[in-house]
This record gives C-alpha cells, structure tokens and sequence, in this order.
C-alpha cells in the first residue's frame, strides 16, 4: 500500500507532516510505503539525519502550495502543482491508495470532488469526525464538507457514518440520531423533518430518530447527522469549550490542593490525551472514489501519524465498497 502525505499543509508544516510520515513506519506494515509530496528541498531539509527513511518514504516534489485562506476551487485551477492538487491526481491515477492532508479543508474537499469523482450513489461528500466521549466515541458527519444540504444528503451521511463507525470503533449496528432542535418528530426545520421521513423508511440503518445537542455527550447515538454549516459550529464549540473546562479546573484544583500537583498534573495529562484530537488523526472524507483523511489545521507529529493509520485501515477494509453496497441495497428495496 502506497499513502501520500501532503507535506506542504497545515501549520506546521512540512516539519510535522515529515515527522508524522517517519512515526508512522510503526503503524504500516513491511511493505508499505508513504509518498511525501511537496517542495522537495523544504522536506529533505526536514529528513536530514534520519536513518532509513529511503527504505519506506519517497518523495513528489509539487512547486506551489495552497494557503489556509486561500478560495478552494480558483486556487486548484490557478495553482495545478501544488501539493493538494498533486496528491488527488496521483490517487486517481492509481500511484497512491490513500491520502492525508492537513492543508486547507475546502480544497481537499474539491480536489476530491474534481479528481476522485464521487463513489456510485453518493450526492455530497461529507466529512466525518470521532468525538471521544464518557460513553464511547462518537462519529459526527457532516462538519464542513457540504454546507447547503438537501434531506438526501443528510440521510446518506447516516449510512455512510454507521459504515464508518462500524469500522473504526467496532461498533455493531449502531444507532444513528438526527441533530435538531428537540426529539420530537414535529420539531426542526423542513430539512430535519424531510431528512427524519427519509431514515425513519431506510431499514439499513438504525435510526433513532431526532437527537439535541448535549445528546452527544449522553450516549443516546453512535453518529450524528447534521448538515456541515452546524456540524462545523459543533466541532469548533467543542473544541473550545474542551480547553476552556480543562484549563479551568486544572488551575482550580492547583490552588485547593497544591500539594496534589504531581497526582493533578497526571491526571491532566490523561484527559488532555482523552481528547485531544491528535489521538484520533483525522477525519474521512465519506463518499469520494479514494480515500482522504482531512487533518486539523494545528495536527502535529502524532496527528499525523494516527491519520495514516486510519488511511491505511481504511483502504485495507475496502470501506468504500461497502458503502456503495449499502446505498445500492437501499435503492433497490425503494424500487421494490
């Protein structure tokens, strides 16, 4: 299997995407290989030193880079051979079998879309994420990728997402919920309502009906769905609210019990690792012909690392297969 990794994406890069690659070796079996695309020279610069890294990374070299600000679909055009544009044409060719990024999200999301093509049946791409909670993890879809929904996508994030979920987390059968403003069927908006009609009739998933937002820290569901205008705003609150809570109660605890600051700073550390979004690498893009694993824009080493874990997983498991087999099975039996 053959990973490529955009060397030129997220903020500290190339020099924690490089680190992130030669972590990896511990995570990808003998014969894989991790492909570094980008300016050659920065990312050797990053290499210089380590032993053995020719035995498993290679190097692309992608003249232009595309910024955090810049607008995804005229940059791709405007800059051919930058780093994201190169990883998505060398996976539609075949010279890749998976793919990371920690660059800007709406151009990967677009690269994906013009080079990759969509998977047969799937209308939207949508991005999904784990998010670790008391009761186990749960996967949120979508959170950025497709901010205009129609109730067609939504219901498909729930197939895709369960798909997902099943995979990474082991999770049999799990319950999908639909993020609105109260459980009740008559609550949300036109498109929660249509969307709710669409799962509630789909007997491939199992879906629970509406869920409110702190249902996602309850264990009432293992995915969410959501359209990525608000799964965005989750994603963002939360990762907010996290630091401010633990920062908080971290400094309480220091001032109350300064003798207990060894015991304090253990326990700190382990819910920092908890959920700490490095742990989980990254964030599929569901619904493209490949695979994309879309990092944070602030992943480091670690993060990295973990993304090409799920990468490979991902492709090992032939995810994609079983999506389409799922939408397929789900279009037939409307037919009926």
């Amino acid at each position: 299997m053959r990973i490529g990794i955009d060397a030129m994406g997220g903020d500290k890069a190339p020099g924690e995407p490089v680190k992130g690659a030669l972590a990896a070796r511990k995570v990808l079996g003998p014969d894989d290989k991790i492909v570094l695309i980008g300016d050659s020279k920065a990312i050797q610069q990053h290499l210089a030193g380590q032993q053995g890294w020719e035995e498993f990374i290679e190097l692309r070299h992608a003249s232009e880079v595309i910024g955090m600000a810049d607008s995804p679909v005229e940059v791709l055009r405007a800059k051919p051979d930058s780093s994201i544009a190169v990883m998505a044409e060398m996976h539609r060719a075949g010279d890749i079998d998976a793919c990371v990024s920690a660059g800007n999200t709406g151009a990967c999301v677009a690269a994906a879309q013009m080079r990759l093509r969509r998977l047969k049946g799937v209308q939207r791409p949508g991005i999904a994420i784990i998010t670790p909670t008391h009761h186990g993890p749960v996967a949120i879809c979508d959170v950025g990728a497709n901010v205009n929904c129609r109730p067609q996508h939504l219901h498909q994030y729930g197939v895709m997402a369960s798909v997902y979920i099943s995979m990474v987390a082991g999770i049999e059968n799990p319950r999908v919920g639909l993020l609105s403003v109260g459980e009740e069927a008559a609550k949300g908006n036109e498109l929660v309502k249509q969307t709710r009609e669409l799962m509630k009739n789909d007997s491939n998933i199992n879906f629970i009906g509406n869920v409110e937002g702190r249902d996602l820290f309850s264990g009432a569901c293992d995915v969410m769905v959501c359209e990525g205008f608000v799964g965005n705003v989750v994603l963002k609150l939360m990762e907010g609210m996290a630091i401010g809570v633990i920062k908080g109660i971290f400094e309480e605890l220091v001032q109350a019990a300064p003798e207990l600051l060894g015991k304090i700073m253990t326990v700190g550390s382990s819910l920092k690792k908890k959920y700490d979004f490095n742990e989980y690498g990254g964030a599929p893009l569901l619904g493209v012909s490949g695979v994309l694993i879309i990092c944070h824009g602030a992943s480091d080493a670690n993060g990295i690392k973990n993304a090409i874990g799920v990468a490979s997983t991902m492709a090992k498991h032939q995810m994609n297969q079983k999506i389409t087999e799922l939408l397929s099975k789900k279009k037939r039996t409307a037919n009926a």
